[in-house]
């Protein structure tokens, strides 16, 4: 028997209507998309997609191609879960990327060594008493620029009220030029040893976990979350409750801007460089994350949790296509498809939701 009756007037509740939790679809997703490339491995090239067939492990798994798909979507991954917030407070942030490209340069800069085997740094930006600097310095003049970046964004879409898409949009081109203007295009490379371990080996997927959890129990326990999610579901509702919406927003663009940056620091250290085009349609693919892994582009509904499976979904599907020996440029044709099959489906899931209310 599925219906109980309940309190005042025997309300019921039917148990046939209860919904799995979101997460629990996601997962699901990146299980059939897995088991969809081992199909097409077996079949196709004698071979498992992450299982260790040919006994190169001391695990079952292909411990390479695991490293490869986590660390391919770490980084863009600490973006999405700046984006994850501004999605969840209604608005939309595109210009992520440019602030990467953008804050690796700048960041870069404060971190270079003054001498390259015995010479002078031939891409030195500054001069030796703003070289071989503590790796806090760049760390923290790159999140600075993350501050500037998301405080700009947030105070323009929350006290011009012009949309978020013109805001950021502004901001994309804005910071892209600045990453080209400031070493007038040319690479910025040699950094000190400091600077070069924060992105070395597996560090990005470090950070990227610890990130996660961390944002993951903010959104979940904090009042910040619960503001958060309130501007999201009902601006005008939040705003009657006592919630300084404006304040409030301005915190959430520059928390996802300085996460932006703190991921510009961990790809130029990964890279021992920077160079302007980095970051190049990162936005694009961190809101793809985002959104496969359920967070509403209305609004008022996600969470970290499912824009770490959201990623992994990416990550797995691009990984795949390369174990499958598909030409580069496909895989950027698919992307495109991700992303506008992530929103279709975005725009499915509420009018299914408003169908069933």
């Amino acid at each position: 028997m599925s219906d109980h009756s309940h309190g005042i007037g025997g309300l019921t509740f039917d148990r046939s209507k209860r919904a799995w939790p979101n997460e629990i679809n996601v997962l699901g997703a990146l299980v059939l998309i897995i088991v969809i490339f081992e199909a097409l491995g077996a079949y196709l090239m004698g071979q498992s997609f992450l299982f260790d067939s040919n006994d190169r492990f001391d695990s079952i798994f292909n411990e390479a191609r695991l490293r490869i798909i986590i660390l391919q979507v770490s980084i863009i991954g600490i973006i999405a879960i700046g984006v994850t917030q501004v999605i969840i407070t209604g608005g939309i942030d595109l210009s992520s990327g440019s602030v990467v490209g953008a804050t690796a340069m700048i960041a870069m800069s404060f971190a270079q060594v003054a001498e390259v085997n015995g010479y002078p740094n031939p891409k030195a930006i500054f001069g030796p008493a703003l070289m071989d600097l503590p790796v806090l310095v760049p760390i923290a003049v790159g999140l600075i620029c993350g501050v500037i970046a998301g405080a700009i964004n947030g105070m323009l879409i929350a006290y011009t009220r012009i949309p978020p898409f013109i805001a950021t949009l502004g901001m994309m081109v804005t910071a892209r030029g600045v990453a080209k203007w400031w070493s007038k295009g040319n690479p910025v490379s040699f950094p000190t040893d400091s600077y070069a371990g924060i992105g070395s080996g597996m560090m990005p997927v470090v950070w990227f976990v610890a990130l996660a959890v961390l944002f993951h129990l903010i959104l979940k326990y904090t009042v910040y979350g619960k503001h958060t999610y309130a501007i999201g579901s009902n601006e005008d509702g939040a705003r009657m409750a006592g919630i300084n919406v404006a304040r409030h927003k301005v915190l959430v663009y520059v928390i996802a801007a300085m996460l932006a940056s703190f991921a510009a620091i961990i790809l130029s250290s990964k890279n021992l460089t920077a160079q302007a085009g980095m970051g190049l349609v990162y936005e694009l693919d961190a809101i793809a994350m985002a959104v496969i892994g359920g967070v509403s582009l209305s609004g008022g509904r996600g969470s970290i949790l499912g824009t770490v499976l959201g990623a992994l979904i990416f990550g797995v599907i691009i990984s795949g296509f390369t174990f499958l020996r598909l030409d580069a440029y496909y895989q950027e044709m698919v992307k495109g498809v991700i992303i506008v099959a992530a929103v279709v489906l975005d725009q499915w899931r509420q009018r299914r939701a408003a169908s069933k209310s």
